[in-house]
């Protein structure tokens, strides 16, 4: 992987890993239109969530600290209420990486079977967020455990490239009539559990060869590209929910899905 597509890639991963597009899906059409193979280079994939991680810590640092001021008084208040709500919406998708996460990466493993499979995906996150356009927002409240369970649920799914996981959980937790500003908090600030599990399994998959097939400069720029532009999504995104304009991205994600679907025929 040289410079150019390490930035490409960084970009995609920091942009759509918040923006309800579908990272993994919008990874998996990069790399077959690029003609790279970042599942093979675990350096590589571990930097770039590693990236998204800290921009997502960046833009919450205020709500992190409170909640880990009040995690540590070590008292049942709402910070511990919520920190619970978080691990507890994380089952779901710990059940399904332990589970089903070869299945899932063997379905994938075919490149022309693979686009037409996250297209198909694709579309299914354009419906969803579609229909966020006909609920009205809830009221400013605190998000249940059930809603948090069920938002997890979605997240699980998620795993699936081009079902994208902030547009199903952030949709699921519209359509259940919660807050916008809420569950939009709620779905960034859920992630973090599963991502950095994840990334630590494959820092520790990595550690035992210490080796990248992509060169230092690009690991480098990869990892800096990821990180801005995740940044800028998570602030972007955040905004976007607070106004309900999902519906450019459900007609983005229609587009996007019949041309990866198309592409292979």
């Amino acid at each position: 992987m040289n410079i150019i597509e390490a930035i490409i890639l960084g970009i995609i991963q920091g942009l759509t890993e918040f923006l309800p597009v579908s990272s993994s899906g919008h990874l998996e059409i990069g790399k077959v239109i690029l003609g790279v193979n970042i599942e093979e280079d675990l350096g590589f994939t571990v930097l770039v969530h590693f990236a998204t991680v800290l921009s997502t810590i960046t833009v919450f640092f205020s709500e992190i600290r409170q909640l880990l001021a009040g995690l540590f008084k070590f008292r049942w208040n709402e910070e511990t209420k919520y920190i619970s709500k978080l691990l507890f919406s994380a089952i779901p998708v710990l059940i399904v990486g332990i589970l089903l996460e070869e299945k899932v990466e063997l379905l994938f493993s075919k490149s022309d079977a693979s686009l037409v499979f996250v297209g198909i995906a694709l579309l299914i996150t354009a419906i969803l967020l579609a229909l966020t356009s006909f609920i009205k927002p809830g009221q400013p409240k605190k998000l249940p455990f059930s809603d948090g369970f069920i938002i997890g649920i979605a997240q699980a799914f998620a795993v699936i490239p081009g079902l994208s996981r902030s547009g199903t959980t952030i949709a699921t937790g519209l359509l259940l009539k919660n807050n916008r500003e809420e569950v939009a908090k709620f779905s960034f600030l859920m992630v973090l559990v599963p991502i950095i599990g994840a990334s630590m399994l494959k820092l520790l998959d990595w550690s035992g060869t210490g080796t990248s097939n992509t060169g230092t400069l690009s690991l480098a720029v990869g990892f800096v590209a990821a990180y801005f532009s995740g940044f800028l999504a998570c602030k972007w995104m955040i905004n976007i929910v607070k106004k309900g304009k999902l519906i450019w991205f459900a007609i983005y994600c229609t587009l996007i899905g019949l041309i990866a679907i198309f592409f292979t025929v």
